[in-house]
């Protein structure tokens, strides 16, 4: 029996079709760079060699970081918006970083193993970080730089907390909290292999990346709420990206739980 639901008032253009997988049947995938030969897209986003660089606290060497069971971290897992006005130690943030998209192996020039899943290991974003109060950093938006666990210096913009709430349409919470993590996509990395049928999984992996950022925000006691809801084209004016090869898709602000 089919049941019809008539949710919307006025018909409008059908976009349920991003959630299908139809489209998977359409792609000639003999035809991709893959299957042609050509090399894959960098793993990571290059930065120019005088770029400004801070390496981060090594992996398991975070002394605020309290053990805590997936059980517990997953009971506990909520959005929250709430922040206090308390730095967060660069060990932190470090393992932070790492939770969302660090390397746990290397597999080759083209590949890696990371600690959150990707349609075909393909691995498709650029982590940012809007830091205001992280202990050690300057208030200003840098790039994670996986590969090396570092940080890249991007910008500076004056009044950093009122530019993010304006990129995230007046959410005031984040601009308000410790460092807010902006996720961008560059497609080519997933389109090397997937062609048309990339744009589906690339959503679904950011929902992987965000979702270790809350259980990770356990074990820091931090709280993060996901925003979906951005001004696409001032945040990619703003992280100074062309908006069509990459491209802001999600963020988090991160603040201790108050």
């Amino acid at each position: 029996m089919m049941i019809k639901f008539d949710i919307m008032e006025k018909p409008t253009k059908d976009y349920k079709y991003f959630l299908k997988d139809t489209i998977r049947l359409q792609v000639d995938f003999s035809q991709t760079a893959q299957s042609r030969g050509l090399a894959p897209p960098p793993l990571q986003k290059p930065c120019a060699a005088e770029a400004e660089k801070i390496s981060l606290p090594p992996a398991r060497d975070w002394q605020t970081i309290q053990p805590v069971s997936v059980v517990d971290a997953i009971a506990r897992r909520q959005s929250r918006r709430a922040a206090t006005k308390g730095d967060m130690p660069l060990s932190e943030l470090s393992f932070l970083l790492w939770a969302t998209q660090g390397i746990r192996q290397q597999a080759g020039p083209y590949n890696a193993l990371r600690t959150v899943p990707s349609a075909g290991c393909r691995h498709s974003f650029e982590t940012y970080i809007a830091a205001f109060r992280v202990e050690g950093l300057e208030k200003a938006i840098y790039r994670y730089l996986p590969l090396s666990h570092e940080l890249v210096k991007e910008k500076a913009p004056e009044n950093l907390e009122q530019t993010m709430t304006r990129m995230a349409m007046g959410q005031s919470f984040a601009g308000k909290s410790a460092a807010t993590f902006i996720w961008t996509t560059i497609p080519a990395r997933m389109e090397w292999r997937y062609a048309e049928a990339s744009y589906k999984v690339i959503a679904l992996d950011a929902g992987h990346v965000c979702q270790n950022l809350y259980l990770a925000c356990e074990a820091a006691g931090s709280g993060t709420c996901a925003i979906a809801a951005y001004d696409q084209a001032y945040c990619d004016k703003i992280l100074g990206i062309d908006g069509q090869q990459e491209f802001t898709i999600y963020m988090a602000p991160v603040s201790k739980i108050t």
